[in-house]
């Protein structure tokens, strides 16, 4: 598409509360029937993350929403300076852990930021690649003219979905069956992985007079859901066929006794299709776009376990001709799995460093298990 470059001017974050090192998880989230978990130090050791952030107190007393994270990431971005949050006139908010069905999460949000005035606001949904598509609504509008100044946010808060308290009607239901009362892996594991946070970027197609920019050269994406069954649900159940039953069609005893609103996922799906769905389109992306690896000086794929780190450099190595470890930024060690919000915090922490410098290259990569999405993107220091 011609028209007007496109920059992010700054990025910023917004994490509650203390980080949350693996010892003290469970003081947080709670003991499912009183119980501490089998998985967790499997699934910990997996994953490599060492902390975490939840918008909780020990005990699970929640601190924040959704939308006041976001709403205090897109604050940090203008430092509080009221007369700038009055000139954006677009707020495009992705998530996949909104505070309610309705309203969208982008309008609660802009509900916390009154100073930003009447605007577009936006509120792309999905999984990881959520954060992904508040950014390109953003690219799209200012590219066109339609926006001058526009502000994308990813942000989750998953805490609320993996406290005890969400599982223990089902571990005494199990229990008065005399079934297992431990709840299926593929429910708990995602306990041990999952973060809260918020980050914000300000973007306008004009780069910064002083200081750096990164230029957003393109973004796109695919869905392989024509062709792949689902992988991550919440709010629903998987059937025998692969099909999905969603809350709407469960009683609300049901609905508490099968923990529906828990954040599940097909461990067998996810393992044995995630990295090479992803492999297919980078490599028709960088044939098309003419670019090698050598062309990359940083890459920053949002991954969900370090398990599929190494898939992942082998994928590359075989689709994209091989993107070294010293050419990688990740940063799910020490902030957890922040889903939509994940690609926003490498960038932010990547563009804070002090590292950067002018025309290095950013390969962005972010797959999304939910039925095999995926968004790549490439930005340029300026």
């Amino acid at each position: 598409m011609s028209g007007t470059e496109v920059y992010i001017n700054s990025t910023s974050a917004y994490f509650p509360n203390e980080p949350v090192g693996n010892d003290d998880m469970e003081a947080y989230l709670g003991y499912i029937n009183g119980k501490p978990s089998k998985s967790k130090s499997i699934v910990l050791r997996n994953n490599g993350i060492k902390n975490r952030y939840y918008a909780l107190e020990k005990g699970g007393k929640s601190t924040h929403t959704n939308a006041q994270m976001t709403a205090l990431a897109v604050r940090e971005l203008f430092k509080n300076d009221i007369n700038k949050l009055k000139e954006i006139d677009l707020l495009s908010c992705g998530t996949s852990s909104p505070d309610q069905v309705m309203p969208s999460h982008g309008v609660m949000t802009h509900g916390w930021l009154p100073e930003a005035e009447s605007i577009e606001v936006v509120s792309p949904s999905g999984v990881c690649c959520a954060g992904m598509h508040a950014i390109k609504y953003a690219y799209l509008a200012i590219k066109t003219g339609d926006a001058k100044l526009a502000v994308a946010t990813g942000s989750e808060r998953f805490s609320g979905l993996l406290v005890s308290e969400v599982f223990d009607d089902e571990a005494k239901h199990l229990e008065d069956l005399n079934q297992n009362p431990y709840i299926a892996f593929q429910k708990e594991f995602l306990r041990w992985m999952l973060s809260d946070g918020a980050s914000a970027f300000l973007m306008s197609g004009k780069p910064n007079e002083t200081g750096l920019s990164l230029r957003l050269d393109w973004i796109e994406g695919v869905s392989y859901a024509n062709e792949m069954k689902t992988c991550m649900y919440m709010g629903a159940e998987k059937m025998p066929d692969g099909s999905l039953k969603g809350f709407m069609d469960y009683t609300p005893e049901e609905i508490k006794n099968q923990s529906i609103f828990s954040v599940k996922q097909d461990i067998t799906l996810l393992s044995n299709n995630i990295v090479d769905l992803g492999g297919k389109k980078i490599k028709e992306i960088l044939d098309r776009r003419g670019i090698t690896a050598a062309d990359i000086d940083y890459f920053l794929p949002h991954i969900s376990s370090d398990f599929f780190r190494p898939k992942i450099y082998d994928m590359v190595q075989l689709y994209g001709g091989g993107i070294p470890y010293e050419k990688w930024f990740i940063n799910l060690y020490t902030v957890g799995n922040v889903g939509a919000a994940s690609v926003f915090l490498m960038i932010n922490e990547l563009f804070h460093s002090g590292k950067l410098k002018k025309g290095e290259r950013l390969l962005l990569l972010v797959p999304e298990s939910a039925r095999f999405s995926y968004m790549y993107a490439m930005l340029t220091v300026v």
